[in-house]
């Protein structure tokens, strides 16, 4: 298994067409195990179809193979004692791997419930042509489990995501005078102080202190003796499950006349909050398979990002799709690594809770 995984690490799949390569390999790797696979691609994107066992249940282990691009030597496997180095020896080359050895040694004829092996190759880019397009085809189950790196903690809710659009107006006048002219971008500060004490960014869940506000976008201004007449403002709200975005957005827009600036908004919710719960019986069969395994408790958490979970999610509600996986850090850095040991009882875990879900 760890050497599968170091043939991973060794394809530079941060271009569709290496993805695709890597997607590639995976299949034939299976293949030379004995399994049915079918390749899928759509727009171009390649990605992997596996089925073992029978039952009315269905569990899903959903993985991917697309990196960020990196450095070359990243793209060459490193071990020192139980690190191993690497472009996606994290995020999620090591969760790829553990599922297909896992797959591979599910004991088929006594499996009494399905599992489903996806392996993807755009979530770094936003998964759209995978992952969301294989639960359209109809490929979901009662739960599934995306391999990120969590460091065998388990993410069983993520943050929905507001993003809201701002153009603020003012009056120009010269720079000279600018008390004849009202300044669109001192507006925008005045609404951007005022937005901190409102109640929605007050409020806390077992799993989150509080929901996360950014502003990344700002544009106003082109010549210093111009007062700016408008100053557009972006802001990306990550929201707690069981807050609501509309009262969001209401709370929001209700600073503009608190504040007394003239603006204009749009709002968009672009991903559900995930709100899986700890009484989930898949969640208590995974605490209990993580027990059995490693003799530690499981750690369940809320992630503050989103991963693939999310188009899964969206069949049943906001419920059942969960991001566990092995131990690493530095994903996206320049020192990116996995534990090997992490990713051997990763593996176990997996086998253990589809043997013993409840």
């Amino acid at each position: 298994m760890i050497e599968l995984l170091k043939d991973l690490i060794k394809i530079q799949s941060d271009t569709k067409v290496r993805a695709n390569e890597a997607l590639q390999f995976c299949a034939d790797w299976l293949k030379d195990k004995g399994e049915d696979v079918t390749i899928h691609d759509n727009n171009g994107y390649l990605m992997l179809t596996a089925a073992k066992g029978h039952g009315t249940e269905t569990i899903v282990w959903n993985g991917h193979v697309d990196v960020v691009p990196g450095h070359e030597e990243q793209f060459v496997p490193v071990v020192e004692q139980d690190r191993l180095y690497g472009r996606g020896s994290a995020d999620m080359k090591a969760g790829v791997a553990a599922m297909m050895q896992a797959f591979v040694e599910l004991d088929s004829p006594n499996l009494t419930r399905n599992v489903q092996l996806h392996i993807v190759t755009d979530e770094e880019t936003g998964g759209r042509n995978t992952s969301k397009w294989l639960v359209e085809q109809g490929y979901h189950g009662n739960f599934v489990i995306c391999g990120e790196p969590t460091g065998l903690k388990v993410g069983l809710q993520s943050k929905g995501v507001l993003r809201m659009d701002i153009t603020f107006k003012g009056k120009p006048a010269h720079g000279s005078r600018p008390w004849e002219g009202v300044n669109a971008i001192e507006s925008a500060m005045k609404f951007h102080q005022g937005i901190y004490d409102l109640p929605f960014r007050k409020e806390s869940t077992e799993y989150y202190e509080q929901p996360s506000v950014n502003l990344p976008i700002i544009k106003a201004g082109d010549r210093y003796n111009v007062v700016p007449a408008i100053c557009e403002m972006s802001y990306e709200i990550r929201y707690m499950p069981g807050q609501d975005k509309d009262e969001i957005v209401r709370q929001l827009a209700g600073v503009a006349d608190t504040v007394n600036v003239d603006m204009e908004y749009k709002a968009s919710g672009s991903t559900p909050a995930l709100t899986t719960t700890k009484e989930n019986p898949y969640i208590q069969s995974l605490q209990k398979a993580i027990l059995k395994t490693t003799d530690q408790k499981a750690t369940l958490f809320g992630q503050h990002g989103a991963a693939d979970t999310r188009y899964y999610a969206a069949v049943n509600g906001g419920e059942g799709a969960i991001e566990f996986g092995p131990t690493g850090d530095d994903w996206h850095g320049n020192a990116e690594y996995v534990l090997i040991s992490s990713v051997h009882a990763y593996k176990n875990i997996l086998l253990a809770h589809v043997q013993n879900a409840e």
